[in-house]
């Protein structure tokens, strides 16, 4: 079973945005060995954006949590 992070979208609902690109140019979906894992990783992106909109970089409608999720891979 993996995990990945999700985003929500007006058009697709939840999907996974989190791409691997390789040195080869093929791309692949970012997935997680455990939800522990999947849930780290989306709190260092979450952690990295807040430093982005401390520092103006980004506009604070972007630190909208709710958007986010992990959830297995296939699940609804």
């Amino acid at each position: 079973m993996t995990y990945e992070v999700q985003t929500y979208t007006i058009c697709d609902g939840w999907v996974n945005t989190w791409r691997i690109e390789h040195l080869d140019g093929t791309v692949e979906y970012e997935t997680f060995a455990t939800d522990a894992e999947a849930q780290a990783a989306l709190d260092e992106f979450l952690d990295d954006l807040w430093d982005e909109i401390t520092a103006d970089q980004t506009h604070p409608e972007a630190d909208d949590t709710d958007r986010y999720r992990v959830a297995k891979v296939g699940a609804p």
